[in-house]
């Protein structure tokens, strides 16, 4: 596949840090097909207008964070607006549902918006309903157009939305069309940050919209079904949000434990009240199977327990397991990463950072771990991403990343000796360019 030269600086800059990337993962994703499918499948029920739920379930190092990041690109490729929310114990609880409102609406994505995507969002279905008039014979220079797309916005909204959305969130939405029709640009933004859950909205804002105060942790779902419905109507198939690190909420005291994941019960319960909306929750086996987390709520725990039979695991129950890497699977992401880098050089990288090193730095890297890879593919990276860039410098010409790594292979025949220098495999000599005299016998 072809990476645009922005994707693969940003890939390796992000490796560099210990990150995962936000763009092009598909490049380097191994060992993943199984459970790629399976979002793939609760992708399609969200397209299909159902509210679906999905857990994420590994240890540390097992990938959740970029298998929840690919599923966001996906979604994005395949026509969702997306929400990628990290749990913080400092300013996300999630039995206040206007923290987890404000976290997902201020993290909107698309594919052409990557982030705060909400005011392009209501500019698309401002634009829809307006082409959706002038098909209907309306003129778009009358007088009364501007009214009319105005009636028509309210009247979607309470429509797709059951008569639910609240009162204040139709003002809103129609002082913003109004302000954006006069140019005032200003307070046009200040009242989509009002609708992302923003606490610092001034309030001549307000006063232009008729509205008081903030948006309630009682009314944040209700908003967030108006948010949906806007997503949809815009265009797009759906909203996945995706809630990464679930496992935070083990941090947390116990009273704000028992009432966080007592939200995400009631999230899981409405879940099918909210169509096209795919949560996708990460967590590692601790935050799942324990009483200090989701085995401490029956409710909870009785609904997205995860079972094995015999070792055989179903990746359409609600909890889809995450395997650790192994060697083979790290080894299989060093070479596409190989593959992929953005080399000056590039036989020189394939000459010095060979298939024999790779399984050696593997081997290196999980030593003191006991072999165990699983929880260390942030550090094997980080180390193999610097011996490529160490390997393309062109003043480090004499590095040999076998002889600095403690690789130095033994008892070399002449020809393991010239492949690894680089040389061809024989000495040529001054006849070599001449052809051979015809010998007769």
């Amino acid at each position: 596949m072809a990476i645009s030269e922005r994707n693969l600086n940003h890939i390796f800059e992000r490796l560099r840090s210990g990150v995962v990337p936000e763009r092009a993962l598909e490049a380097f994703a191994v060992g993943i097909d199984k459970q790629r499918t399976e979002l793939h499948r609760q992708l399609k029920l969200a397209a299909d207008s159902e509210g679906v739920f999905k857990f994420l379930r590994g240890g540390y190092g097992c990938g959740k964070t970029f298998m929840s990041r690919l599923a966001a690109l996906d979604a994005q490729t395949q026509g969702f607006a997306t929400s990628f929310v990290v749990v913080s114990d400092n300013d996300l609880h999630f039995y206040k549902f206007d923290d987890v409102y404000r976290k997902v609406v201020q993290e909107l994505g698309t594919s052409s918006c990557p982030r705060g995507a909400l005011s392009d969002i209501i500019d698309r279905w401002i634009g829809k309903v307006e082409d959706a008039l002038i098909a209907g014979g309306a003129d778009e220079d009358s007088d009364d157009f501007d009214n009319r797309v105005q009636t028509r916005l309210e009247e979607e909204l309470a429509s797709m939305t059951g008569g639910q959305a609240p009162e204040d969130m139709a003002r809103v939405l129609r002082t913003i069309f109004n302000l954006k029709q006069t140019g005032n640009i200003a307070e046009a933004s200040a009242l989509i940050s009002w609708l992302s859950g923003s606490e610092n909205v001034a309030a001549s804002a307000k006063k232009a919209a008729g509205i008081k105060g903030d948006i309630g942790s009682r009314e944040a779902l209700d908003y967030l079904h108006g948010i949906l419905e806007i997503v949809k109507a815009a265009g797009y198939k759906g909203l996945v949000i995706i809630i990464d690190e679930a496992e935070t909420i083990l941090r947390m005291r116990t009273d704000v434990r028992g009432k966080s994941l007592n939200g995400i019960r009631q999230i899981c319960d409405a879940a099918d009240r909210y169509r096209g909306l795919l949560w996708i929750f990460t967590g590692t086996p601790e935050f799942f199977d324990t009483k200090r987390g989701v085995a401490g709520l029956a409710p909870l725990y009785d609904r997205i327990k995860f079972e094995s039979k015999g070792g055989f695991v179903n990746p359409r129950q609600p909890q889809l397991e995450l395997k650790p890497f192994d060697a083979d699977r790290l080894k299989e992401v060093a070479l596409k990463l190989r593959e992929i880098y953005p080399a000056d050089t590039p036989a020189r990288l394939t000459n010095k950072v060979t298939t024999d090193f790779i399984e050696k730095l593997v081997d290196k890297v999980t030593t003191g771990f006991k072999g165990d890879v699983g929880i260390v593919p942030r550090q094997f990276l980080r180390t193999f991403i610097n011996v490529l860039d160490l390997v393309d410098d062109d003043e480090n010409d004499a590095y040999d990343p076998m002889v600095v790594e403690g690789f130095e292979p033994k008892d070399l025949t002449e020809d393991e000796t010239r492949v690894r220098e680089g040389r061809p495999p024989f000495d040529p000599e001054p006849q070599d360019e001449k052809d051979y005299a015809l010998v007769e016998f």
